[in-house]
C-alpha cells in the first residue's frame, strides 16, 4: 500500500536523501554514495515542486520556498480569504516503508506535525493517519489555553498543561515521546527521523 508523507504548519525543511556527485570520489565517498543512492529529496531548497494541499491541486496561500526552507509565511497565509485547510502533502511520489529525515524549527508557541501514510478524501489528515508531533513543549501551554480541549479528552489533572502524548516527537495521542529527547531552543534547528 502506498501513502504520502504530509506536512503541517511551520515545518521548514525536509531532506530525505542526497544527489549523485559528478566529481572524482575517494573510496570512503563512494561507499557513502552507494549507501545513500536510494534516498530521495522531498524538497529541493528552491521550489515547492512536488508539494500541494491535502485534497487539493495546488499549495494553500502562505506556503513558500525561501532561503532554502519550505516554510509557512503567516502574513501571506493567514491574511487570505482561503477556505481550505493549510495541510500540505508531498505528492510527487508515494512511499511504502520509509525513513524520513528532516530538519525543522518552530516559532514560540508553534504547533505542527508530520502525518504519514495519509489517505486523501477525508475531512482532514488526523482522521486517517498517525502524526509525529512538533510543538513548542515549553511555551505552548502558556500562550494557548488547553483547558477545554484537554478536559474534552478526559484529562482532569492539570488540564491546562501540555500532556506527554501531545509533546514533540510523540505519535500524537497514541505513544508519548521518550522523555530524554534533546530539543534545541525555539527558533533553532532540530532534526528528526521517522522510520516506518
Amino acid at each position: 500500500m502506498k501513502k504520502s508523507a504530509l506536512l503541517c504548519l511551520f515545518i521548514v525543511l525536509f531532506i530525505a536523501g542526497c544527489k549523485e556527485n559528478k566529481k572524482e570520489t575517494t573510496v570512503e565517498e563512494t561507499v557513502v554514495a552507494e549507501e545513500t543512492a536510494e534516498w530521495v529529496y522531498l524538497f529541493d531548497g528552491k521550489t515547492t515542486d512536488g508539494w500541494r494541499a491535502y485534497n487539493g491541486d495546488s499549495l494553500p496561500p502562505g506556503w513558500v520556498a525561501r532561503d532554502g526552507e519550505l516554510t509557512f509565511d503567516t502574513e501571506l497565509g493567514l491574511e487570505q480569504d482561503y477556505k481550505g485547510g493549510k495541510d500540505i502533502i508531498y505528492a510527487a511520489e508515494e512511499f511504502d516503508n520509509f525513513e524520513l529525515y528532516l530538519e525543522w524549527k518552530l516559532p514560540k508557541g508553534g504547533n505542527s506535525g508530520i502525518f504519514y501514510h495519509v489517505k486523501e478524501g477525508f475531512d482532514a489528515p488526523p482522521v486517517v493517519a498517525p502524526e509525529y508531533q512538533l510543538i513548542d513543549d515549553i511555551n505552548y501551554a502558556s500562550i494557548h489555553d488547553l483547558t477545554a480541549y484537554n478536559t474534552s479528552l478526559g484529562y482532569t489533572d492539570k488540564p491546562e498543561e501540555l500532556k506527554p502524548l501531545q509533546q514533540t516527537a510523540s505519535d500524537y495521542a497514541m505513544h508519548p515521546a521518550k522523555q530524554d529527547k534533546k530539543l534545541n531552543p525555539i527558533g533553532e534547528w532540530n532534526s528528526s527521523k521517522i522510520v516506518f
